[in-house]
């Protein structure tokens, strides 16, 4: 998988390119750990509070509390399996690969903390703005899926994202959802930064467009140990 692959799969999601310029300072506003109204994120924006207003109501995947305020788009306040702390704060990500990226697109480092999709164990993973620092343990690996529907981008593809303690766990969540590859951690940060660069300075949305994504044949290593982070592992149907 080429990682501008994953970015024009997730580019056909109707959530991505309607956010505009809101994304970012969204994120560095629910960064704060604090629920985000309209009025503040327009103004961090430098959008009027009308138009804020009528593009968050257009997200499929939005949270919002009983106050009408924003808690979570990617980054939320409220609990996920994937913890995301940073500056002593202990926030949550919709997805494996949100915990990645978001230290780019809000200029800190974060340590993150996750239980392995198919066996439980913790993964602690430290990333820094430009890569990772360390993985614990070392062998563990990213699920990833290229969306191929207009859709909830939570639906399509966060819910598919999922750290594994070592390639063989993900062994039967591939087996039931055939697409999906595993990438090493150092690999999956790799294919996010189109998705960083994307989210940082988004494009209008080309209905007449639509990538059909190829995933890329197999190619499995001796053992978890002597896998190269490039290594790519297809499900097996």
């Amino acid at each position: 998988m080429e990682s501008d692959e994953l970015t024009a799969g997730l580019r056909q999601t109707t959530s991505f390119d309607s956010m505009g310029g809101l994304y970012r300072p969204l994120l560095r506003l629910l960064a704060d750990g604090r629920p985000v109204s309209v009025v503040d994120l327009a103004a961090a924006a430098g959008r009027s509070v009308d138009d804020v207003r009528q593009t968050v109501a257009s997200l499929p995947d939005v949270e919002i509390d009983d106050q009408g305020l924003i808690v979570g788009y990617g980054l939320t306040l409220r609990e996920t399996p994937h913890r995301f702390e940073i500056d002593g704060k202990r926030l949550y990500t919709w997805c494996a690969l949100d915990t990645l990226v978001f230290p780019a697109l809000l200029g800190r480092s974060a340590r993150i903390e996750s239980p392995c999709h198919g066996t439980g164990t913790p993964i602690r993973i430290t990333v820094e703005p430009t890569g990772v620092t360390s993985v614990d343990p070392a062998t563990a690996v990213v699920s990833i899926v290229v969306p191929d529907k207009l859709s909830s981008i939570r639906g399509v593809f966060c819910d598919h994202v999922h750290f594994f303690v070592f390639p063989e766990a993900a062994q039967g969540w591939l087996d039931e959802h055939p697409g999906m590859t595993v990438h090493s951690v150092a690999e999956a940060f790799r294919l996010g930064q189109p998705l960083v660069e994307a989210l940082l300075e988004p494009r209008p949305a080309d209905p007449d467009r639509r990538y059909q994504p190829q995933l890329p044949t197999m190619h499995r290593a001796a053992n978890a140990a002597d896998q190269p982070p490039s290594v790519v592992r297809e499900s097996r149907r």
